[in-house]
């Protein structure tokens, strides 16, 4: 019994060990960069100063994210992936990346500038699946006025092609697992306070007035 022992971690121990060691040549990704949505400037039921201060808490998760990510990468070349150091930056960057990449889906559906849902794909998946346009809108109204900070997505299940509307909490809590995200609006109060106080109804309004639909049916 011994000796099978010790072969077994003669076998498993250069297996083990390997995944500690950094693969040698290996080029890390690039950092993300931040994208630029200053052409939102001067949307109707938007200020600028609303949308700078937006744009500024982007830029921030952006950074972060870049950050955390350089960090896991340094320890992974240290051999460090069982540290404490490296649980809690692996747990922390998900929220961060999260919110940088529902913020760039947030602000691309925006600026329709008054375009309309067209009569497409998209609208006759909706109606399947609520009933009627009428019935979806005011189900995804009704979940973004839900009480807490997080966001709506309307998600497209790519295996049945059924339209979900989900509440996110914060940014990493509710999403459909495999799901894409067609329509995303943000329901943090630096989204909206700046204009519309508690108003969080005038500002869902806003949005809605704002969706730029062929990004949105596009996505589906």
């Amino acid at each position: 019994m011994k000796k099978f022992l010790s072969l077994t971690a003669l076998v498993l121990l250069p297996l083990i060990c390997s995944f500690e060691k950094p693969v040698e040549g290996a080029v890390p990704p690039k950092p993300f960069v931040t994208k630029d949505f200053s052409k939102l400037y001067g949307m109707p039921g938007f200020s600028d100063k609303a949308l700078s201060m937006h744009f500024t808490l982007y830029k921030g998760y952006v950074k972060t994210t870049n950050a955390f990510l350089e960090k896991l990468e340094q320890l992974r070349a240290d051999g460090r992936q069982s540290s404490l150091e490296f649980a809690e930056f692996k747990r922390r960057v998900i929220w961060d990346y999260d919110g940088m990449r529902l913020h760039e889906l947030y602000f691309e559906n925006l600026g329709g500038h008054g375009t309309k849902m067209s009569n497409g794909p998209l609208a006759k998946q909706i109606e399947a699946d609520f009933g009627s346009i009428a019935n979806w809108i005011a189900d995804f109204k009704k979940t973004g006025a839900l009480r807490g900070v997080g966001w709506v997505v309307l998600y497209k299940d790519p295996k049945t092609s059924r339209l979900v509307n989900a509440w996110i909490a914060e940014h990493d809590k509710g999403h459909l697992a495999g799901g894409n995200p067609i329509l995303i609006m943000d329901v943090w109060e630096h989204a909206y306070m700046v204009d519309y106080g508690l108003d969080r109804k005038g500002y869902i309004e806003a949005f809605f007035n704002n969706i730029n639909w062929p990004i949105v049916e596009g996505r589906f």
